[in-house]
């Protein structure tokens, strides 16, 4: 039987969960997740967690916080005045909100503190720092098709 190797698409059921159990994310109920191995559409964990699997095998993947989303990096806080915030928003602690870097780009921000006159701002992942756990069940290895020249 084949095994999961590099550029194989692949399809994927999983359930992620944090070290206190608290699930983050789940594909139950929907469509099995696409990706291509070694491609970077996932978190490198996940990728080699799939490498050698067939289709049919489950199997849990404990994955370090340097294969996951890395640790949490103290130049993603950003301290933005409060008289910037509309004038009919009262930011408070754990508001998530879209910010924009100046460049068209949207980026999300997660407010970590709330000061007298400015608030804290937090664009590290929500799951950075974290080791992660995840129950994968490997449903495909997408066949490929070829192209037969005369």
């Amino acid at each position: 039987m084949q095994q999961v190797q590099n550029g194989d698409k692949v399809r994927v059921h999983y359930h992620g969960k944090l070290r206190s159990g608290e699930t983050f994310d789940s594909s139950e109920g929907r469509e099995p997740l696409e990706f291509t191995v070694g491609s970077g559409q996932v978190i490198r964990g996940f990728d080699e967690g799939v490498k050698g699997m067939q289709a049919g095998e489950k199997r849990t993947v404990e994955i370090p916080v340097a294969d996951a989303y890395g640790e949490k990096s103290q130049e993603m806080l950003i301290e933005f005045p409060k008289n910037q915030f509309p004038a009919d928003m009262n930011p408070e602690q754990g508001m998530q909100l879209m910010m924009n870097n100046g460049q068209g780009q949207q980026f999300p921000v997660t407010i970590a503190e709330v000061r007298e006159e400015s608030v804290l701002l937090d664009a590290n992942h929500p799951l950075a720092g974290q080791e992660l756990i995840f129950d994968l069940e490997l449903v495909e290895i997408v066949p490929t098709s070829r192209i037969i020249m005369p």
